[in-house]
């Protein structure tokens, strides 16, 4: 004899139904819960799934078990702790390179502009990936590359994700005034800088007949991991109706990384 989750039932179409009724629930209920709705009560579980606080009853008591729900005081749930373990630990698992490099690889076959990635490294902005377009004037950037933070565009995003205080304790040593516009050559300078490039939420840089726009890559928790840019030729990107059509094409693949790494920018 079969217990009620092994049944296999029909659809209205008379197709087998090989869901698991407990197990359906139960990710229903997990569901229910979002940014605006971080609590509910059994009564508003069961209403909104449709069925009595009974039917629900040992499939919420199990999810709590597990630490999937938590009880917050009588009959009243939010998401539990092992719902973030578990997201966040598969999300930590993939690689930022093999989840950004299609993206990227994307981006650059729409614009016939390179991209690259890089991260920080103190003071630095580490290149650790390039989609190359193979065009006579192409910005190319060999993976490895090591740049100031402060004089490029991805740089700049990068440093966006620090607070003033932090930005101020990493820059207290470090001489600014040996680089050329337009890196700030005083802290006070990189300080508003920085702040109007995190208020802007992006960064376009001029440097040697060619520009780069470049915009962050957000975790779960809104922090700026990375960054990505689209470069090329001053003549190809300094177009006003061009560079509108590029910010927007590099806007949407950010959020696509960022969505994949579970992210989203603060604010």
């Amino acid at each position: 004899m079969y217990a009620e989750d092994e049944l296999t039932l029909q659809d209205d179409d008379g197709r087998n139904d090989y869901r698991v009724p407990a197990l359906f629930r139960g990710l229903l209920i997990l569901q229910m819960f979002n940014a605006q709705t971080r609590t509910l009560s059994m009564n508003e579980l069961a209403e909104g799934l449709g069925v009595t606080v009974s039917a629900i009853y040992r499939i919420v008591h199990t999810l709590t078990e597990m630490g999937y729900l938590r009880k917050l005081a009588k009959n009243t749930y939010e998401l539990g702790p092992q719902v973030v373990s578990d997201g966040f630990s598969y999300l930590a698992s993939r690689d930022l390179v093999d989840i950004a490099a299609p993206h990227l690889n994307a981006l650059r076959d729409r614009t016939s502009l390179s991209c690259h990635l890089s991260i920080r490294e103190q003071t630095d902005s580490l290149y650790i990936y390039r989609a190359f377009a193979a065009q006579r004037l192409s910005v190319n950037i060999p993976i490895g590359t090591r740049i100031p933070c402060h004089c490029t565009a991805m740089g700049r995003m990068l440093l966006t994700g620090l607070s003033p205080a932090a930005l101020d304790a990493l820059y207290q040593s470090v001489r600014l005034d040996d680089h050329p516009p337009p890196a700030p050559k005083t802290l006070p300078a990189l300080r508003q800088m920085i702040s109007d490039d995190r208020e802007r939420g992006w960064v376009i840089h001029r440097s040697d007949y060619s520009t780069a726009i470049a915009r962050g890559i957000y975790n779960h928790l809104g922090e700026v991991v990375a960054a990505i840019n689209l470069s090329g030729p001053e003549a190809v990107m300094d177009g006003e109706v061009s560079r509108e059509h590029f910010q927007q094409e590099l806007a949407q693949t950010a959020e696509a990384i960022s969505r994949e790494l579970g992210g989203h920018r603060a604010g």
